[in-house]
C-alpha cells in the first residue's frame, strides 16, 4: 500500500536532523567511539524528562492489567524488534499468561528486509493487526516510532483508540500525529543521531529504557517483584531453576537444601515457597494466603 500523504517528506523532522560537527572522515576511530559514547551518555536525560508522565502511564497500564487487559506494543524496523524483545522476556522473567504481553510488528514474518521495510508503511495493514487481536476497552496499546508518522502504527493506535483501548505514544519528536492520536505522549527527544535519521541509535535506546520501565515497573505494581526480586520467574530451565533456589535463599535466608525442598513442596513457584517459609506455613496453605492477596508477597505477609 503507498505511504500517508506526506510520510517521505522528511524535511524539518527532529529525527531526520543533523549535527554539526561531522567531520568524520578526518577522526582516529578511538575519537569515533568517544563520540559515540558521549552521544548515548545524553539519552538517559531525555528519558528523564518524561518521568512524570511515564509513572502516570505506567499506573494506568498496571490497572488494565490487573483488571485482566493486555500490554501490546506496536513498531516497525528497530522499533518493532524492540517490542518484541520486550513482550517476549515478560513471561519468562514475570511469568505473565501467554498473550498478556504482545507486539505487532510491521511485516512480522516476512523473507526479506526490503519486505519488513515496505510494511511499514502499509497503514491498512497495521489497523487490521490490532482488528485481528481484537483489542478493546481492557487493552492498553503503545505505539512506537521515533518520527511519530509510521503508518503501519499509527493505524494501529488510531484502531485501538476507536475500540476504546489506553493508548500510548512513544516517539522522539514533539507534537507528532502519533501523539495526537494517543491518551499519553512519551517523547524521549534525543536530538540528532550520529548518523542523521539513524534512530536505532540514541532513538532506539531511550525507546529501550522506556519499554523496560514500563513492563517493569508495571511488573512491580501487580505484585511480581519481592523488593528486587523476580519471585515470578517461570524456571523452564537449568540457569532459572538456580535462580529460583537464589531467590528463595535471598528472600528468607535459608539454605540451599532449604530453598531446594521448599520450591518442589511449592511446585517451583518460588513466591508459594518465600511465603511458606516466612509465615511457616505449608505450601498449600502460602498458596492460599497469596491468591487472597492478589500474588502479593509483601501483602500476604502482612496478613
Amino acid at each position: 500500500m503507498a505511504p500517508r500523504e506526506g510520510a517521505t517528506g522528511l524535511e524539518g523532522l527532529v529525527t531526520e536532523s543533523r549535527r554539526e560537527d561531522v567531520d568524520y572522515s578526518v577522526r582516529s576511530t578511538r575519537e569515533l567511539v568517544e563520540l559515540m559514547n558521549r552521544e548515548d551518555a545524553s539519552v538517559p536525560a531525555a528519558v528523564g524528562s518524561v518521568a512524570g508522565e511515564l509513572a502516570h502511564t505506567i499506573d494506568a497500564i498496571a490497572a488494565r492489567l490487573r483488571a485482566g487487559g493486555r500490554l501490546v506494543y506496536v513498531g516497525a524496523g528497530s522499533s518493532g524488534a524492540i517490542a518484541a524483545l520486550d513482550a517476549q522476556e515478560c513471561e519468562a522473567t514475570f511469568s505473565t499468561e501467554p498473550g498478556q504481553v504482545v507486539a505487532l510488528v510491521a511485516g512480522a514474518g516476512s523473507s526479506s528486509a526490503e519486505e519488513r521495510e515496505a510494511a511499514e508503511d502499509d497503514a491498512v495493514a497495521g489497523a487490521d493487526a490490532a482488528e485481528r487481536l481484537g483489542i478493546g476497552a481492557d487493552d492498553v496499546v503503545v505505539g512506537i516510532s521515533a518520527s511519530g508518522r509510521t503508518p503501519y502504527v499509527l493505524a494501529a493506535v488510531e484502531r485501538a483508540r476507536a475500540a476504546g483501548a489506553l493508548t500510548v505514544a512513544l516517539v522522539a519528536t514533539r507534537g507528532s500525529a502519533l501523539a495526537a492520536a494517543a491518551d499519553h505522549e512519551l517523547a524521549t527527544v534525543v536530538g540528532p543521531e550520529v548518523l542523521a535519521g539513524s534512530t536505532r541509535l540514541k532513538a532506539g535506546t531511550a525507546q529501550k529504557l522506556v519499554v523496560n520501565t514500563i513492563s517493569t515497573v508495571a511488573m512491580m505494581r501487580l505484585g511480581k517483584t519481592y523488593g528486587d526480586l523476580m519471585v515470578d520467574l517461570r524456571a523452564s530451565n537449568a540457569k532459572l531453576e538456580a535462580r529460583a533456589r537464589r531467590i528463595v535463599r535471598m528472600a528468607t535466608g535459608v539454605s540451599e537444601e532449604e530453598a531446594e525442598t521448599a520450591l518442589a513442596a511449592a511446585d517451583g513457584s518460588a513466591k508459594v515457597a518465600i511465603v511458606a517459609l516466612l509465615k511457616e506455613i505449608d505450601a498449600d496453605s502460602a498458596r492460599a494466603v497469596l491468591a487472597r492477596a492478589g500474588g502479593d508477597i509483601q501483602s500476604a505477609l502482612d496478613v
